[in-house]
């Protein structure tokens, strides 16, 4: 008797494909469950292991023994005669076949009968009428706080819309851009691009609370519905998601117990906290431009910590409270290190801001903030290998969020022009980000668009003007052949006269003007104080030694090559040094399969590597 065939006799074939099949339906479960629950990766990778190895034990089980009437019994000792593995295959085939019809109706449950249901983008809120914007209530009462609790109620309610899929809300950023000006609801709407606007006012009186909310259509001002709550502060959480859900309800979304739980889930549910939490996003924000950075985030942490203890399990304040750490973590590499900051000092900075995001994982409450944090946890951290599936896996998940790495992760990663779509939603949800119209002008260039990301960039710096956006508009520029208005850019609106000089270095590099950038790179030596930038406007002047020692220096520190990594983005020329020079980059590269060199949206004639 062949091999095979003894294989078949003794049923070890049907075991195996049992097995496997038994192994996916039990995959595909835990996954479901892992996921619902807000599981780490690492307990699915640990079952999927286990089942794995299971599958060669069930083969040596399946020849070595067999089942008889008198129980199980090593198969030598069995009398072929009186062998009853005949029977036994006929029950492990309807076994087969029974767990293969569960495993197709997973697989249609999966595929159709749970359909993720994307983010409508801005044409279709307009089509379909369900985009809003929830602006800040106003605070009728002038207590201490009473600004900041309106905001947080605001917030709350925002919030809570965002979770439902038919709606398109508008982003916390550009809706409380208005705060505080008296501008028509037609024009706020018109330049938020929404249908439908939401205001209302708060005021408090001892325990005492009258909350006004009203939601009005945008086109001719008619009050869809409006509500006068009054209430005590112990009643404020349910006065909040009445509020949302009866918006919901006049904007026609049919609600379930499932978006009802989302709904409820999507805020802080406390009102000190949410208070607390207000106190720190004024401070948050601020620290992006009017105050000095690092201290603002100080601050503001001191008032996410409280959150973190009244609430913790809400995932953003671990997301805002780890900004703070990656900044002293670049700055330390690439920037300019803050005093007092010692080796140990920035070793703690980096567990806490891992250990954060880890944090917002955990507590994330969708799969698409789940996947955006482990994504942001993997770079930050080194653990490079299966970044482009964890990034394919966060960009397949609809929603406004992206987190704060995915921009410069997909592009170094070639994946541009999978990120264009998500990107334009997020732009639709929050157009007044300045950071929603550079990411968007940014992925276009480098998905080879240079026409649309000069017309997104130009019209993005009207509306919401940033550092960021300017220095990709003068690129967009750049790549379209206006080098003269590039120039003037450059000139007349950045004020950072570093960062000017850093990109009049591109403009001349990209002309190929050899001459003109040795001039300028040689008054950009003049003041050397270790820059983010140096290494870029030495790899766009054909500098190569030079390109290749600051980048050496970048990747003797342990968080290096996340600031290598940035480098590349930012300078969109390729490897702006030779991978040989950064041993500790190199060596994430290759362990993580990564196409290196990335793609060069911009030439450099002389860059000769």
């Amino acid at each position: 008797m062949s091999l095979f065939q003894e294989l078949k006799r003794r049923n070890v074939i049907r075991v195996a494909i049992a097995y496997s099949v038994i192994a996916w339906v039990l995959a595909q479960v835990a996954e479901f469950a892992f996921e619902n629950f807000g599981a780490p990766d690492w307990v699915l990778k640990s079952v999927v292991v286990i089942l794995l190895l299971g599958l060669p034990i069930a083969i040596v089980f399946a020849w070595a023994f067999e089942m008889t009437p008198e129980g199980i019994k090593r198969e030598k000792e069995v009398d072929r005669s009186q062998s009853i593995t005949p029977q036994t295959g006929k029950k492990l085939d309807r076994v087969i076949i029974a767990v293969l019809v569960v495993a197709l109706a997973w697989f249609a449950w999966d595929k159709f009968g749970n359909p993720a249901e994307p983010a409508p983008t801005a044409t279709e809120a307009s089509v379909s009428d369900k985009s809003v914007a929830v602006l800040p209530f106003v605070a009728m009462s002038s207590g201490p706080d009473d600004e900041f609790f309106a905001d947080g109620m605001t917030e709350e309610i925002l919030n809570s819309l965002a979770q439902l899929p038919e709606l398109l809300v508008t982003a916390r950023t550009s809706a409380f851009s208005f705060k505080g000006q008296d501008i028509p609801i037609q024009e706020i709407a018109e330049v938020l691009g929404v249908q439908h606007v939401v205001e209302g006012s708060v005021r408090r009186s001892g325990e005492r609370l009258r909350v006004t909310a009203q939601l009005i259509r945008a086109n001719d001002g008619f009050h869809l519905w409006s509500e006068t709550f009054d209430s005590t502060s112990e009643d404020m959480i349910e006065v909040q998601e009445n509020i949302a859900e009866e918006i919901a309800v006049a904007l026609e979304v049919v609600l379930d117990e499932n978006k009802r739980d989302a709904m409820r889930l999507a805020g802080l549910r406390d009102i000190e906290a949410f208070t607390l939490y207000q106190k720190g996003r004024d401070l948050f924000e601020r620290a992006h431009g009017e105050i000095p950075q690092i201290e603002g985030l100080r601050q503001a942490n001191v008032y996410f910590e409280q959150v973190m203890e009244i609430v913790p399990e809400y995932w953003q304040v671990y997301a805002d409270h780890s900004d703070l750490y990656t900044h002293l973590l670049n700055n330390s590499v690439a920037g300019t290190p803050e005093e007092g900051i010692t080796e140990a000092v920035l070793v703690e900075a980096y567990a806490t801001a891992i250990a954060d995001l880890e944090a917002a994982a955990q507590h994330a409450p969708t799969k698409r903030i789940r996947y955006i944090a482990a994504l942001d946890v993997a770079f930050l951290s080194g653990n490079w290998r299966g970044l482009s599936g964890r990034l394919e896996r966060a960009l397949a998940e609809p929603g406004c969020l992206e987190g704060n790495w995915t921009p410069t992760i997909v592009n170094v990663l070639g994946a541009a022009s999978d990120y264009i779509d998500l990107t334009t939603t997020i732009l639709a949800c929050d157009p007044l980000r300045s950071l929603s119209w550079f990411n968007l002008a940014r992925a276009k260039l480098w998905a080879g668009d240079p026409a649309e990301a000069l017309e997104i960039a130009r019209e993005g710096v009207e509306k919401a003007p940033g550092s960021w956006l300017t220095m990709t508009l003068v690129q967009a520029l750049v790549k379209n052949g206006l080098h003269d208005e590039a120039l003037r850019v450059l000139e007349n609106d950045v004020p950072d006269v570093r960062l000017a000089q850093a990109f009049q270095i591109l403009v001349a590099a990209h002309q190929g003007d050899q001459e003109k950038s040795g001039q300028l790179l040689a008054v950009y030596d003049e003041n050397k104080v270790g820059n983010f930038f140096d290494v870029m406007v030495n790899a766009w002047g054909g500098r190569r030694a030079e390109a290749n020692r600051l980048a050496a220096g970048f990747d003797e520190h342990f968080f290096g090559p996340m600031v290598l990594w940035q480098i590349a983005n930012w300078c969109q020329c390729g490897s702006p040094w030779e991978l040989e020079a950064t041993p500790n980059f190199a060596a994430k590269i290759k362990e993580a399969n990564i196409t290196w060199p990335p793609k060069t949206p911009l030439s450099f004639p002389l860059k000769d590597w």
